[in-house]
């Protein structure tokens, strides 16, 4: 079976499966429901579909939301959310960090929805239809959606005019809160990029550096976990070859569907894969629900069910059940559920296609993943037959520097160590004003969700110096005016 590995969001991991579909990587969260606290007025704006030429008179309603609370006028700050690929609201809710300074502040707080994704579509129910409708869908364009929303907003919001405006994001958000301070900087005094992997691109980071982390994370888990799941793709494969084991696997695992083929047995390797990288990117110290309900440092417990087992597959299987049904709920396992199957998903599919060409491999010596080497020819031919585009693998190199960034100012780039995508971010400050933060116990983004009594000092330290940097930015503003 031919794997073409992808990109996900919020930054799960992905690779062709059985649709033919690319499906996206950065995970998407399910939190919670909306604490009170967390209240916002639902608006909506009037954008160009096409910022970049004269001759598109298309327009569509971006929304976002906005919370005027703490705001008291007066030049006071706007924290801007600039959104990732997929509801607004869900990521409003799990970026309590934002939340939580705003009254330190008296910030207005604004989440910004990314065209194409929750109800910023284009077109409507046509946005999707085919290329022609579709290709507005970039990061250049987000970017300038962004900009003339915070020209709005400081033009009719009493008191706003000489606000400054703080951008932050998390895993895709991240980057492009990274970007718009590049791209913008009359727009934003600073940015925020955490869990940001803007390196995570053709030529600048290793392919394979985000599975080695996720290695490491289990290692770290119980001292063996990695080798039972090295293991496991082997014997997966065996006893998938044969009515009996196929049968075996899929009351082993709980599965909703038997596996019937050794077609289905691959995709349900491809879902153990996915599942493996999207656990380590939530492997968060506290009990949380952002893409899956998982208990306090999830890996360490999938870990010790694995390990417990003396036989390999079982272990499997009941890590896998731990992640996938930890309140107990399920009554069986879907292998599917990884697929592509919204409209976010198939957004980041077409994005991974057009500009967003994040390479990723295995070779089963630094990872404990099955081999498997970047194929940019297949890569290609796959993003043909599936949204009828070429990628431009440089392209992003070309709009934002790659690595010769030194020239823009006010970013703060935070990574987690724990986290897959910290294999892309920048990991070392490159001038005092580009500052790498680096959060020694956490997973993806754990610096912008809420604080909680059991974050790790590593992440506490971050946000304070975070906060620091912030105030700085602010105080430099109004020095000036």
């Amino acid at each position: 079976m031919l794997y073409v590995g992808v990109f996900l969001i919020c930054l799960s991991v992905a690779h062709t499966g059985g649709t033919g579909l690319l499906a996206p990587r950065f995970p998407r969260p399910r939190g919670p429901v909306l604490r009170s606290q967390y209240s916002y007025d639902t608006k909506y704006f009037t954008q160009p579909v096409d910022h970049f030429s004269f001759t598109t008179p298309d327009t569509f309603d971006q929304r976002y939301l906005m919370n005027r609370k703490y705001f008291e006028g007066n030049g006071g700050p706007i924290f801007f959310y600039t959104g990732n690929e997929g509801d607004i609201t869900m990521f409003c809710d799990n970026t309590g960090f934002m939340w939580d300074i705003a009254p330190k502040f008296k910030a207005m707080v604004v989440f910004a929805e990314h065209r194409y994704y929750g109800e910023s579509m284009p077109y409507g129910k046509d946005s999707y239809k085919d290329p022609q409708h579709l290709g507005y869908l970039t990061a250049e364009q987000a970017l300038a959606d962004f900009a003339r929303l915070i020209t709005h907003l400081k033009s009719s919001i009493p008191g706003a005019a000489n606000s400054p405006v703080v951008a932050f994001g998390g895993s895709y958000g991240g980057m492009l809160a990274a970007w718009f301070r590049m791209k913008y900087p009359s727009s934003v005094i600073g940015s925020l990029a955490a869990s940001a992997p803007v390196w995570q691109f053709e030529g600048l980071t290793p392919c394979g550096s985000s599975y080695s982390i996720i290695t490491e994370d289990f290692q770290k888990g119980s001292p063996g976990c990695e080798t039972h799941i090295h293991k496991s793709w082997d014997l997966l494969t065996q006893m998938g070859q044969t009515a009996a084991g196929r049968e075996k696997l899929s009351s082993m695992f709980s599965l909703c569907s038997p596996l019937n083929t050794s077609t289905d047995v691959g995709t349900m390797s491809q879902w153990l894969l996915n599942t493996w990288f999207n656990l380590a990117m939530v492997n968060y110290p506290y009990p949380a629900s952002f893409l899956e309900p998982l208990p306090a440092w999830p890996v360490k417990e999938v870990c010790s069910l694995i390990t417990a087992s003396s036989d390999v597959l079982e272990g499997i299987a009941a890590g896998a059940t731990l992640y996938y049904n930890y309140t107990g709920q399920a009554a069986c396992l879907n292998i599917k559920e990884s697929a592509v199957s919204s409209l976010g998903d198939l957004g980041w599919s077409f994005q991974f296609c057009s500009e967003m060409t994040m390479p990723t491999c295995m070779d089963g010596i630094h990872d404990m993943f099955p081999p498997q080497p970047w194929n940019m020819t297949a890569y290609i031919i796959q993003c043909k037959s599936t949204w009828k585009v070429t990628p431009r693998p440089y392209w992003i190199l070309q709009q934002f520097g790659g690595k010769n960034i030194t020239a823009a100012s006010n970013i703060i780039f935070s990574n987690g160590l724990l986290d897959p995508w910290s294999a892309g971010g920048v990991m070392e400050s490159l001038s005092d004003s580009l500052v790498a933060i680096t959060i020694a116990d956490g997973a993806h983004h754990l610096d912008l969700r809420s604080s909680n009594p059991a974050d790790p000092q590593s992440v506490i330290e971050a946000r304070e110096q975070e906060v620091q940097i912030i105030r700085e930015w602010l105080q430099n503003y109004y020095s000036k005016l």
